[in-house]
C-alpha cells in the first residue's frame, strides 16, 4: 500500500518571548486554525479521517490532556475522528507523520493526519518536570547532559571552529530571508487570527536578514558556564580522546525558541478516489534511530542513513534535504559526512533563523521540503531531526 501526502499547513513561528506574536494564542487554538484550513483547502469530509497524531514535547498545562483529539473537536471536526498525542522529544512532529504514513501503508487505515504543536512561551521547555531532566538519580544513571553541551561536543569532535558555525548561521538567516521575501513559504503558511478574527501573525517572526559574521562574533558562548559546572566532565569521560570541549555555540547559531503548529494530511489510493483528493507526494521510506545520550545530536543523521538503506538509495539520489538545525554543528556534520552541496541542504534556512518549536518542527520541515521540491521541480527529498536522549527520525518522499 502507498501513503500519499495530500496537503501540509503550518502557522508562522512566533518568538517565545513577551513580545512574541503568538504568546496570547493557546496551542489548542493554533491547531484548530490549521484543522479548519486543511479541511477547507481539500473540501475534506472529516468523518472519514481515521486518526490524528500530534507531536508535542511538553505535554503539560495548556498542552496536556491529549491535545490531538481535543483540538479536532474544538475545530468542529467530526466527533468520529480519533486522535492521540506523542512525544519523542524534538522529533515528535515527524514521528507523528511517520506513524500516520505507516498506518496507511499497513492497509489498516486510509486517511490520517500527522502534525505537531509547541507553545514554548506558554508552556516552557522542561516545565513538565520529566525525570530525565529533574530527577538527579535518573539524570546521573542515564548520563543526562544539556543539548547545548552536546552541540559543542559534536563541533569539537568534528573540528568545527567558531567561524565555521557562525558562517553556517549567517547562511541559514540569509536563506530564510530570501525564501520569505520571495514567497517560498506561502503555500503552506496559514496566518494566525485572534479572537476578533484579526490577523496577528503572517510570517516567521525571528528571521534576522541583517545578520553578519561580525555581529555573531560579539556573542559569548552560551554553554561554557554549564560545562564548567560538571557537564564538560561528563562529555570528556565518555570521549577521553578529547582534552577539552570547544564551546562555539551561542544564541546566534543555535535554534531559537518559538511557538508554532503544523499538520500534514496523508491518504491511501482509496481515499484519494473517494474524496477526489490530489496527491502531491508519495512516502518512500521512514526510520527512527538512537545513539548514546551524551552525543545525542547525531541520531538524526543515523536515522537518515537508515532510511536511505531501507529505500535502497544513496545520498546522491536525494535532491533536497531538510535537516533540523539543532545547533549549527549538527547540520554541518550532516552536510560533510554525506558530501552535500549548499544547494541541497536547508536551502530555505532552518531553525537557527526561524526557530525550533519542538513538537511541531518535524511536520513543518516536511511541508517545507515538499513545497521546495515542487518549486524546483525536483524528485526526492529527505527530512530528519535529532532529539533529546539520543533519538532521531527521518522520512524520504517523492514528488508526484
Amino acid at each position: 500500500m502507498n501513503a500519499y501526502i495530500i496537503d501540509a499547513v503550518r502557522s508562522p513561528r512566533g518568538a517565545a518571548r513577551d513580545w512574541g506574536g503568538l504568546t496570547d494564542i493557546k496551542p489548542i487554538e493554533l491547531l484548530s486554525q490549521l484543522f479548519k484550513a486543511i479541511e477547507d483547502r481539500n473540501t475534506l469530509d472529516t468523518a472519514q479521517v481515521e486518526d490524528i497524531i500530534i507531536g508535542c514535547v511538553t505535554q503539560h498545562q495548556d498542552q496536556g490532556g491529549n491535545l490531538a483529539k481535543i483540538a479536532a473537536l474544538y475545530a468542529g471536526w467530526s466527533p468520529e475522528v480519533s486522535g492521540h498525542t506523542v512525544n519523542r522529544f524534538c522529533t515528535s512532529g515527524l514521528t507523528a507523520c511517520n506513524t500516520a504514513a505507516m498506518k496507511i501503508m499497513s492497509g489498516m487505515e486510509d486517511l490520517v493526519v500527522g502534525g505537531g504543536v509547541e507553545s514554548m512561551s506558554r508552556v516552557p521547555m522542561f516545565s513538565d518536570g520529566g525525570p530525565w531532566y529533574s530527577d538527579k538519580d535518573v539524570m546521573r544513571r542515564t548520563n543526562f547532559i544539556h543539548m547545548g553541551i552536546s552541540g559543542d561536543l559534536v563541533a569539537t569532535m568534528e573540528g568545527f571552529t567558531r567561524e565555521d558555525v557562525d558562517r553556517y548561521a549567517v547562511r541559514s538567516q540569509m536563506n530564510a530571508a530570501h525564501a520569505r521575501d520571495n514567497g517560498y513559504f506561502s503555500r503552506s503558511l496559514i496566518p494566525v487570527r485572534d479572537a476578533e478574527d484579526d490577523i496577528i501573525l503572517v510570517e516567521d517572526q525571528i528571521i534576522r536578514d541583517d545578520m553578519t559574521l561580525e555581529k555573531l562574533a560579539k556573542l559569548a558562548p552560551s554553554f561554557a558556564e554549564l560545562g564548567a559546572k560538571g557537564l564538560d566532565a561528563i562529555a570528556l569521560k565518555h570521549y577521553p580522546e578529547l582534552t577539552e570541549i570547544n564551546h562555539v555555540h551561542h544564541a546566534g547559531n543555535s535554534p531559537g525558541m518559538v511557538d508554532a503548529a503544523s499538520l500534514v494530511l496523508f491518504a491511501s489510493d482509496q481515499q484519494i478516489a473517494a474524496q477526489n483528493l490530489k496527491p502531491r507526494a508519495r512516502v518512500i521510506a521512514m526510520a527512527n534511530s538512537s545513539v548514546e545520550p551524551v552525543v545525542m545530536l547525531t541520531a538524526g543523521q543515523k536515522a537518515a542513513e537508515k532510511a536511505l538503506r531501507k529505500a535502497g538509495l544513496q545520498p546522491e539520489d536525494i535532491d533536497l534535504y531538510e535537516v533540523n538545525e539543532g545547533f549549527a554543528a549538527v547540520a554541518l556534520k550532516f552536510q560533510k559526512d554525506l558530501g552535500l552541496r549548499d544547494d541541497q541542504i536547508n536551502v530555505n534556512g532552518g531553525a537557527i533563523a526561524m526557530g525550533h518549536p519542538l513538537g511541531a518542527s518535524g511536520a513543518i520541515l516536511l511541508g517545507t521540503l515538499l513545497d521546495e521540491l515542487e518549486r524546483q521541480g525536483k524528485k526526492r527529498g529527505l527530512v530528519t531531526l535529532c532529539g533529546g536522549a539520543g533519538v532521531g527520525e527521518a522520512m524520504i518522499i517523492e514528488r508526484l
